[in-house]
């Protein structure tokens, strides 16, 4: 169940309408910290192609940042780390605290989604096999029976966060209620470098998430930043574990027709970590069952009260 505190319980309508807005709280004293989530919505869907959802789901306002990644790694309490090796031998390129993680391999950010759904009490959403922190401990599969609607073999039925299909994030970048956009801006025009979004080298590496403006549903950086980790096999239906993972959104060291909905990337083979510093994630998550919501409203309408009290006094 969510956790409502002072710094997560606040949410609002975006302006356009298209979601709600709220902050899950993970970790412990010290090393805690939030993730923001935008609610997209299942209830219209493109009448074919990319994008077609039809349950409520969340995904991440932002890329998780270098400061995220290191409090996880702080409470995991053991190296992040399995075979294959090279899927875990490199560093973030660029360090600083508000930039997304980088040089991130696809174990890497599983392991980091799992972490998440174990902390809170919900199921891991991918199977790991061996001992965690140990070189041993490499992915697998789940069983039908076990599997995200019987048929995605990456993604446990009971997890309730992970990382987005192709679907789920495409829907979220370009899908504006009736049709799917090109970009993900909020009228569809072409973002301008350095200013909506962080591509072409514009600032010349990455930018501290949410430093551009905001997307079409309320997200920022899902053009440029940095390559997105998607969950989806780019074209394995059997969902094999080494299978080319899909990435999206382009980066700032990319060109502008790679932030457009009709690029897709291959270049996802799951321990590549990515080139000088390109490759990241952001978390997707299910939507709080209705009761746990308004817990989470209760608290945000009592201290947006108690702020105004104190302002008027």
């Amino acid at each position: 169940m969510l956790r409502a505190t002072s710094g997560c319980a606040l949410i609002v309508m975006l302006s356009l309408g298209m979601g709600v807005v709220t902050a899950d709280t993970f970790g412990t004293p010290g090393t805690q910290f939030e993730i923001e989530f935008v609610t997209i919505s299942g209830a219209t869907n493109p009448s074919s192609g990319r994008g077609v959802v039809s349950s409520d789901y969340r995904i991440g306002v932002c890329e998780i940042t270098n400061d995220q990644w290191s409090k996880f790694e702080t409470e995991l309490a053991v190296s992040v780390t399995g075979a294959p090796a090279n899927a875990y031998d490199d560093a973030p390129y660029w360090t600083s605290p508000g930039v997304p993680v980088n040089e991130i391999s696809w174990y890497e950010a599983a392991q980091f989604v799992n972490w998440l759904n174990i902390s809170e009490g919900y199921h891991a959403a991918y199977r790991f096999m061996g001992t965690q922190g140990t070189d041993d401990y490499t992915l697998d599969v789940w069983d039908a029976s076990e599997a995200d609607n019987g048929t995605n073999l990456y993604r446990h039925r009971d997890a309730f966060y992970y990382l987005p299909t192709e679907d789920e994030w495409v829907k979220a970048a370009y899908w504006n209620g009736v049709a799917i956009q090109t970009y993900a801006t909020a009228n569809d025009a072409t973002p301008v470098a350095g200013v909506y979004a962080n591509y072409g080298y514009a600032p010349g590496q990455p930018w501290d998430v949410g430093s551009g403006t905001k997307e079409l549903n309320g997200t920022f950086d899902m053009m440029g930043n940095v390559w997105e980790w998607m969950e989806s096999p780019y074209s394995d239906a059997d969902y094999g574990v080494g299978a080319t993972r899909a990435l999206g959104g382009g980066s700032y060291c990319d060109d502008g027709y790679r932030l457009a909905y009709s690029h897709r990337n291959a270049d996802g083979i799951p321990e590549n970590a990515g080139w000088l510093g390109n490759y990241g994630f952001r978390v997707a998550a299910d939507v709080p069952e209705p009761h746990t919501l308004f817990l989470l409203v209760l608290g945000a309408v009592t201290l947006f009260t108690r702020r105004s009290v104190r302002m008027a006094d």
